[in-house]
């Protein structure tokens, strides 16, 4: 059985995690800098941004985890060092003071940092704040490290699963954030997975992968794709499963449980979008193929013109329509249908391509809701898919119009 648990990013053994304000950001009362740890050397693995503008710490991490190894994670808010002539040196520079206060070689550190792009990273708040990191991190320290890497997030993400494993009991827990410029294909964010089972690191880079197509992959919060988005995972093996060497019926099991968590946060994510007064989900059912089921969930959700209706809460079915006919897919528009759902109920508004009657004033009720679900059925095969996103309001031009300044 696979449950939600309390404990975010330690729920799994072997880890603590802490967040301090450092002083990157001005604002002294919200925590800057994030630190995980693990007692043990990890099984790692992660995804990142499929930008070709990259930052700084996404080179060091990937140089550091060519050996599938990490021991700890550090990340800071409030300035991306993307784009910076000594971005490099500062990335490496974090994982060494990470190591330097955790006794662990920094080439174990995975390494993060969000914000403002092209703006020089200030390492010394980093080094001034780095031992008192370390001497905070705890068990109950999950929080702090999910506020720590917050930049306009409204809310705190953090979740965990648990789930049996060969005999024994397993967690998988983790943080994120991302808020704006977020996008299919990785996305403005971060999130930092932690797991006491035990799996090689070939296996946890699969699993990964595997996960992100159906989760992380299908947010879109305004269609732009950042340069610093970073998803990693460790593995402490410390739950004692036998360990997962192959796609036997334990990675399957374990595959299972890191799509719940992650689409759990993913969910999280797109609500909490810049802006935002709703979380959508466009579920596609009877699909000719899961390419073809994605690609129309993600078309719908990626519509500004069907975000901004979401926002004014009106029914206007047909940019639905529009957006599933430029979506490239394979698709009969004679048999789609359309209904929207949310906790106020439901209200079919398209059938076999083609308006029906429904009620307004229902309709309004349903999409005023916090959650809203837009059904699509295409009667044209067994696949299926789910894609995340929210609606454009006018607040997202505000937050974006000054935020550097």
């Amino acid at each position: 059985m696979m449950q939600f648990v309390s404990g975010g990013v330690t729920a799994a053994k072997g880890f603590t995690a802490a967040g301090v304000h450092c002083g990157i950001r001005k604002n002294k009362s919200k925590r800057d800098l994030a630190m995980i740890y693990c007692e043990k050397p990890c099984a790692a693995a992660a995804v990142y941004t499929q930008n070709l503008v990259k930052g700084a710490p996404i080179l060091v991490t990937q140089e550091n985890l060519k050996n599938g190894v990490a021991q700890a994670v550090i990340c800071n808010s409030g300035n991306a060092n993307t784009c910076n002539a000594d971005g490099l040196e500062k990335a490496r520079r974090m994982c060494e003071l990470a190591g330097e206060a955790l006794n662990i070689p920094a080439q174990d550190v995975i390494v993060a940092s969000t914000g403002v792009i092209g703006q020089i990273l200030p390492i010394e708040p980093i080094e001034n704040a780095v031992e008192d990191l370390a001497a905070q991190l705890s068990t109950e320290g999950g929080t702090n490290a999910a506020e720590a890497i917050m930049t306009t997030d409204l809310i705190k993400k953090e979740v965990a699963v648990r789930f049996e494993l060969g005999g024994k009991t397993v967690h998988i827990g983790g943080i994120a954030k991302g808020s704006g410029m977020i996008h299919p294909n990785m996305a403005t964010m971060l999130c930092f997975l932690t797991t006491d089972a035990a799996i090689s690191a070939e296996m946890l880079d699969e699993a990964l992968h595997d996960v992100v197509k159906d989760s992380f992959n299908m947010i879109s919060i305004d269609g732009d794709t950042s340069t610093n988005d970073t998803l990693a995972i460790m593995a402490s093996g410390l739950a004692g499963n036998p360990e997962i060497t192959q796609k036997d019926a334990g990675y399957e099991i374990f595959c299972q449980a890191l799509l719940m968590l992650c689409k759990e946060l993913s969910k999280l994510l797109a609500g909490d979008g810049e802006g935002a007064t709703k979380l959508i989900i466009c579920r596609v059912n009877g699909a000719k193929s899961d390419k073809d089921a994605r690609g129309i969930a993600k078309s719908v959700i990626c519509s500004s013109l069907f975000k901004a209706a979401m926002f004014g809460a009106d029914a206007n079915w047909g940019r639905v329509l529009c957006a599933i006919g430029y979506s490239g897919c394979q698709v009969d528009v004679n048999k789609v249908q359309v209904r929207f759902t949310s906790a106020m109920g439901e209200i079919l508004v398209c059938r076999n391509g083609a308006g029906v009657e429904f009620d307004e004033d229902l309709a309004k009720q349903v999409l005023s809701e916090k959650k809203v679900t837009v059904e699509i059925t295409l009667g044209d095969g067994d696949a299926k898919a789910e894609a995340y996103g929210c609606d454009l309001t006018y607040d997202y031009v505000k937050i974006n119009g000054d935020y550097r300044t």
